[in-house]
């Protein structure tokens, strides 16, 4: 049923599953696998897919089933520490070694292939990258599905940690084990609130220890190491994929996920090196990539696979599929981003988000307060509210600065990252800045389409014009629609808030608020990568 939803090509084979195999580390700690095989004297290929999250619904049919009933054998494997296998689990700090192990392990199998590849998403992804940190020879195709490759980056690339993401996952992983349905459900449904409660709360340190009881025992050194260089992070920084090894790789992401920006520079880093590599965006957010996309997913990867592992030719693909929001569909294109794009220059004003800029001097200014922080509404987060969302009332707040064009006279395609630049004082040198462009429709309703985020610490030294790259995005501004700047201190509970005191953001607890002042002399301007209308 769920094949002729998502509309991939039929089953080919029946399968057995061999379940709660043993898998031999190099440390003596056993992994449990589940082994899906088809029952076919000429299998498709072999596929490793390692998992923290348990080898039931949905993994079991997203990525075992599904190819399992067209030929392929597949290991549905728990990782370290998860599920019922050995060992410690400490995200995603193993997840080379054992994976390295689990291919030897594979080689061993009388009904191995003779070469192998990995798929599945988020951190199915992340245990890909890790795997081809020492790329096997036997490793012929990866698919990543929103994978992430630096975590140090995902969790403290603004400066501010993201706290929404990682303390929520953390106590997704906490409670994901919990024999009891009833109360398992009961903790999906108050999860939300109760990780927003403790990001609120300072220390953050002790309001997540709080939250976790016994659980998630990375919590601290996560948030007690807020420098991405530190070499703490080492062990949580694939790179030996992206620059030394060959293996073909599809690449899949959303431009509302939340590690879009990792999605990205893998493909840069595979594409600048003459990998084969092939990148597909679509309109989505992390979780529509089990939902919504799963269809998708499913066809090109089946496509990817059978042609790398298996002996179908498959029917080839543009280097780039990318989904144009606003209206505009699907394109193909050889690269991204386009080459064709110009930078458009729109200027903060007291008229609002003006083609030229402003003649006479002034500015505008907002007080952020970490007691009352500015609150998240939508974008690239990993939570039921992600994604493309109505946000009037958070341009209406008196902590956000507003700044809208007139109606636009003809359709305005943007490729690429916007850029805000800001002419910004603060009375605080703690602050962050969250800046936004948003779509307000031709009835006044207003949606984000691109966000970003710094955390500064301004001395008297500093350039006064900050520069923010915002994220990525393929969209269309459609004739009558008006664009929309936005500027504050802060996005709740995205990011844990500013303390405003310098203080240690793990341990401190005085709290301390910052006047922001954005000048218009300018300097202060929003650029967009804009293109032509691509058939």
């Amino acid at each position: 049923m769920i094949s002729r939803l998502a509309n991939v090509p039929p089953r080919t084979t029946t399968y057995r599953v061999e379940r709660r195999l043993r898998v031999p580390m190099r440390d003596g700690v056993e992994l449990l696998a589940d082994h899906y095989a088809p029952d076919t004297a000429a299998p498709s290929g072999t596929l490793l897919v390692r998992c923290p999250y348990g080898r039931g619904f949905p993994f079991s049919t997203l990525y075992a089933a599904t190819y399992a009933a067209r030929g392929y054998h597949v290991v549905l494997q728990s990782v370290r520490g998860t599920f019922g296998s050995g060992g410690e689990f400490e995200p995603p700090v193993h997840e080379a070694a054992d994976g390295a192990d689990t291919a030897a392990w594979l080689r061993e199998q009388p009904w191995y292939t003779g070469s192998f590849g990995t798929v599945g998403l988020s951190y199915l992804g992340q245990t890909q990258w890790a795997l081809l940190e020492d790329p096997p020879k036997d490793m012929a195709a990866a698919v990543v599905v929103v994978g992430v490759h630096n975590f140090a980056a995902s969790s403290w690339g603004t400066g501010a940690f993201a706290a929404n993401d990682f303390l929520g996952w953390s106590n997704m992983i906490r409670n994901q084990e919990e024999p009891n349905r009833v109360r398992l459900l009961l903790n999906h449904l108050r999860a939300g609130r109760k990780v927003a409660r403790a990001i609120g709360q300072a220390p953050l340190a002790a309001s997540g220890r709080t939250l976790l009881a016994d659980g998630a025992p990375w919590w601290e050194k996560w948030i007690e190491h807020p420098d991405v260089d530190d070499p703490f992070w080492d062990r949580y920084k694939f790179y030996g994929g992206l620059d030394r090894a060959g293996v073909p790789v599809l690449l899949m992401g959303g431009w509302q996920d939340l590690f879009l920006e990792q999605t990205l520079e893998q493909y840069h880093r595979l594409h600048d090196r003459g990998v084969e590599v092939a990148l597909t965006l679509g309109p989505w957010t992390h979780t529509h990539m089990t939902e919504r996309a799963a269809g998708q997913v499913l066809r090109e990867s089946l496509d990817w696979l059978g042609r790398h592992l298996g002996d179908e030719p498959g029917a080839g693909r543009a280097p780039v599929r990318y989904f144009v929001t606003g209206g505009g569909g699907w394109r193909e294109a050889e690269q991204w981003p386009p080459t064709d794009t110009q930078d458009r220059a729109l200027y903060l004003g007291s008229a609002g988000l003006t083609e030229q800029a402003p003649e006479a001097a002034g500015s505008r200014s907002f007080t952020f307060d970490p007691r009352r922080p500015t609150p998240t509404v939508g974008g690239r987060l990993l939570a039921p509210g992600a994604g493309r969302r109505r946000d009037d009332k958070l341009a209406a707040r008196p902590d956000v600065l507003s700044f809208t064009s007139a109606p636009l006279t003809a359709d305005l395609h943007v490729y690429g990252p916007p850029v805000i630049e800001l002419d910004h004082t603060s009375d605080n040198p703690h602050v962050d800045l969250f800046v936004r462009v948003s779509e307000v429709d031709r009835k006044g309703r207003s949606r984000n389409i691109s966000d970003g985020y710094r955390r500064l610490v301004r001395t008297e030294h500093d350039d006064p014009v900050v520069r923010i790259e915002l994220d990525e995005i393929a969209h269309r501004f459609a004739a009558g629609t008006r664009l929309r700047v936005l500027v504050a201190g802060g996005s709740f509970p995205r990011f844990a808030p500013n303390l405003g005191t310098g203080e240690d953001p793990a341990h401190g607890a005085r709290l301390a608020p910052a006047t922001h002042t954005v000048h218009l002399r300018g300097a202060s301007r929003l650029l967009l990568p804009e293109g032509p209308a691509r058939p």
